[in-house]
């Protein structure tokens, strides 16, 4: 959840009126509550296409670079960080006299809507948090109405192997979109898969970040292997982009409906 501190809360009641984000996530959801005049700035990363669901609307907002003192001609009155994001960078900028807010990772997605009425309210925009809940409601609706393939059992798996487990944003996104990882598949925040058990599992779909043909690193080599190949042809591997399982909020609502689509297609094929 958004921390906060409650004494902080009652010394800055007043509405941020030049708000700095050093973090994706954040940067998301100051795109989605804030106005456009409120923002000082976003990180780097909240204009690209391939990590951010808002990038569009981010290309014209002004950017800063991830340096405690870059903030300083600026002044913000609020800064938002990851909470895993660079101690030092996060004391130094205290320690500069900012109002520093963390925002967190979310893992379920109670977390968060709850996330998104806490930060619209901390940007003064109570209703927006409401609206934007709205919304999300309403393509998880539109997901859970979609027909399902027969086949459901799907894993998630990146470079090396490496697999989410439950506490994440991707695999709330794929139980949503009624794909549960086998049996015997990682627990927790996940792990690395060597390709034997990956292959002994035998899920009905591989679900990856995007499509494979040639291996550009150690780690893809993992993802081209014949035998994944061999198991699982285009039919059977979904692509779910990292725009959407990286962070929580306004991402929601084109992940539910993009997985909806997938979904529909793989149900009409026999």
């Amino acid at each position: 959840m958004l921390l906060v501190a409650a004494h902080m809360l009652s010394a800055h009641a007043d509405t941020p009126q030049r708000i700095a984000s050093f973090n994706l996530c954040a940067d998301q959801l100051v795109v989605a509550l804030a106005d456009p005049s409120q923002i000082v700035g976003l990180s780097p990363y909240a204009s690209d296409l391939k990590i951010s669901a808002v990038a569009e609307q981010a290309r014209a907002l002004p950017k800063l670079p991830l340096q405690a003192e870059a903030l300083v001609p600026h002044r913000p009155d609020l800064v938002l960080v990851g909470t895993w994001d660079r101690p030092l960078t996060q004391r130094l900028l205290r320690s500069l006299g900012f109002r520093v807010v963390s925002v967190d990772v979310m893992a379920n997605l109670d977390a968060a809507r709850a996330q998104v009425r806490d930060v619209a309210k901390l940007l003064g925009h109570p209703q927006r948090g409401e609206a934007l809940i709205a919304r999300i409601d309403a393509a998880r609706r539109r997901l859970a109405a979609t027909p399902r393939p027969m086949s459901s059992s799907a894993l998630l798996i990146g470079n090396s192997g490496y697999t989410v487990g439950p506490d994440s944003v991707a695999s709330a996104l794929m139980a949503e979109a009624g794909l549960t990882p086998p049996r015997g598949a990682p627990n927790g925040y996940g792990g690395y898969m060597p390709l034997e058990r990956l292959i002994e599992l035998k899920p009905d779909y591989l679900v990856m970040a995007s499509h494979i043909e040639h291996p550009d690193g150690q780690g893809a080599l993992y993802l081209t292997h014949p035998a994944l190949r061999e198991m699982y042809p285009a039919r059977k591997r979904i692509e779910l982009p990292s725009r959407f399982t990286l962070c929580a909020g306004p991402s929601l609502i084109g992940a539910f409906d993009y997985l909806a689509d997938i979904l529909g297609k793989l149900a009409a094929k026999p």
